[in-house]
């Protein structure tokens, strides 16, 4: 009988150790990925502004990135580019 809870008792120990290792595994895969997303916003961000500047129209704009027109103007306006 002790055997089997000693036995019990260690499987436990080892499951909750290793969902530890992998919740910490997680949070550095989910903390990466948000890190990929803010960059990835800017660069876009950046083309959006870029696209403005050399005469794309904002209405191709909103075609090609899927934001709404309103989100465009608002990304353009912090890029210093009125949107028209």
């Amino acid at each position: 009988m002790a055997d089997d809870l000693a036995a019990a008792v260690r499987a436990y120990e080892e499951a909750r150790a290793a969902m530890t290792g992998a919740q910490a595994e997680a949070d550095r895969i989910v903390a990466e990925a948000r890190g990929n997303i803010v960059t990835a916003r800017s660069r876009l961000a950046g083309a959006i502004v870029e696209a403005a500047r050399n005469g794309m129209r904002q209405v191709d704009i909103v075609r090609a990135t899927g934001y709404t027109r309103e989100r465009v103007r608002q990304i353009l306006r912090a890029g210093g580019v009125e949107a028209g």
